[in-house]
């Protein structure tokens, strides 16, 4: 190759020596092998257990994600169709979720059970979210996204129907654990899908705003269904199976096409680790370090919100000598203030940082559960602990966009969905956990309960990497 250079009415050509290319080599040139002849370094075969279509054999180590544009709520197109049907579902699950509330006074005396019995119904859904942890990944990479639609609305119709025959109260235990399984499947796989989109703190907000605004709509049809009309506590889960039922038809309608290929595609390794994603997300360092402070955080969190919402009524019958229906009314108040906080609070926190903004959020909802604690008014109470619901909204949406920023993409559902189920398991230990303890010392071990777990919360949250901003 030669370079020329004029300089007024002269020329110098300088002369290099050629360079050599050698042609790459072709992605369709490379010899096709089969399964069964990819080993590891340690020689099992790849496909033992896992698809090797989710292998990386073929990418250089250390290997980067591509700097590709995030999904959005409305690109590509069928988002259109998807995240409604992702909002619906979540607010089937907060409908789910903060009925128990409102109808464990009445299961106490239809069934004739003391605090320690009754509470099993909030932990029986934890066998379900800790199963759902577990085949998070494997629910994806078998059936992708579709698997997720048809696995949870299926599992919510299914024990909803159980429990409206109301059955003896040990088969009711195993239905409250099939609904269980499909909010775990359910909140691991939306989570990720959304946490990964971009502008996902605002998403997210809303997304867990919905589970909120069905969190409030059902304790406040249940008490009126109950308390005024009359209706017997298991009318409620009529108007759950028709939610399933329309769950069900949208969700799987909107991700049929979402199938285990389709997830590959978007979702490649970008790490040189061979074997389960899950199990680099748990085991491996530095990725297990986030994904298992962020999965004590949810619990504890989850916890905290499930256990709040779900005694409250009976805290504020028993203990605040409420009436029936305005100590509902304070569980709507509640889930109402977790509704509003989510919205709102969700245009908030990425503007002065996650980190920060949970550093802010978590005081205030302890100094408020101070305040319900130690001032005996009814509607002092009331008022406190809706405003604590506004503080603690948004905790769950920025822990997920915290995790996207600090692992890998390939990671994100196994980590994500691992978190979020392992974190929902935390509703049904804590709540247990109070009704047990209700048994014993009465209902007002609630309020050191929760006060106890917002501190471990914030300790665990101040122990996370600092996430980069940078998205991948």
């Amino acid at each position: 190759m030669s370079v020329e250079h004029r300089n007024g009415g002269s020329s110098t050509v300088v002369m290099e020596e050629p360079i050599e290319l050698q042609p790459a080599m072709l992605k369709q040139d490379r010899p096709i092998i089969s399964p069964k002849q990819i080993t590891t370094n340690g020689g099992r075969s790849l496909d033992d257990g896992e698809n090797t279509q989710d292998r990386n054999e073929s990418l250089p180590s250390p290997t980067t994600a591509s700097a590709e544009q995030p999904e959005t709520w409305n690109n590509p197109r069928i988002n259109l169709y998807r995240f409604p049907a992702v909002l619906w579902a979540f607010a089937v699950m907060g409908m789910n979720d903060a009925a128990y509330g409102a109808v464990i006074p009445y299961l106490e005396e239809y069934y004739q059970l003391s605090y320690t019995i009754i509470s099993l119904i909030f932990l029986s859904p934890f066998v379900g979210y800790t199963l759902a942890a577990v085949i998070n990944n494997a629910v994806h990479m078998k059936f992708g996204q579709r698997g997720v639609a048809f696995v949870g609305p299926v599992c919510h119709l299914i024990a909803y129907i159980i429990i409206a025959v109301h059955p003896p109260y040990p088969v009711l235990i195993i239905a409250y654990m099939l609904a269980g399984l499909g909010n775990g499947i359910e909140d691991s796989g939306w989570n990720a899908w959304v946490g990964a989109m971009s502008s996902a703190n605002e998403l997210l907000g809303i997304l867990h705003g919905v589970y909120g605004a069905g969190a409030v709509v059902a304790p406040l049809i249940a008490t009126s269904m109950i308390a005024s009309a009359g209706l017997p506590w298991y009318y409620w889960y009529y108007v759950m199976i028709g939610a399933a039922a329309l769950e069900l038809a949208t969700s799987f309608a909107a991700f049929y096409k979402a199938d285990a290929t389709a997830f590959r595609l978007a979702n490649p390794r970008t790490s040189d680790a061979a074997g389960s994603r899950l199990r680099e997300a748990i085991a491996r360092l530095p990725a297990a370090r986030t994904t298992w402070l962020a999965a004590l955080f949810l619990l504890g969190y989850v916890g905290a919100e499930v256990a709040l919402g779900g005694w409250i009524v009976v805290f504020m019958m028993d203990v605040r000598k409420g009436a029936p229906f305005a100590s509902g009314m304070v569980a709507t108040g509640f889930w109402l203030g977790i509704t509003v906080g989510r919205v709102i609070l969700g245009f908030v926190t990425p503007r002065i940082g996650e980190r920060l903004s949970i550093i802010i959020y978590l005081p205030i909802s302890a100094g408020l559960q101070l305040l319900f604690w130690l001032v005996p008014q009814f509607y002092v109470s009331a008022v406190a602990v809706s405003l604590q619901g506004f503080f603690l909204g948004p905790l769950f949406p920025a822990a997920v966009v915290v995790m996207t920023r600090l692992l890998p993409k390939h990671l994100h559902v196994s980590a994500i969905g691992f978190a979020a189920a392992f974190g929902g398991s935390g509703g049904a230990i804590f709540p247990f956990a109070v009704g047990a303890l209700a048994q014993a010392k009465g209902v007002q071990v609630l309020q050191p309960i929760i006060l106890a777990l917002l501190v471990f919360i914030l300790l665990l949250w101040l122990g996370l990497p600092r996430a980069n901003k940078k998205r991948e």
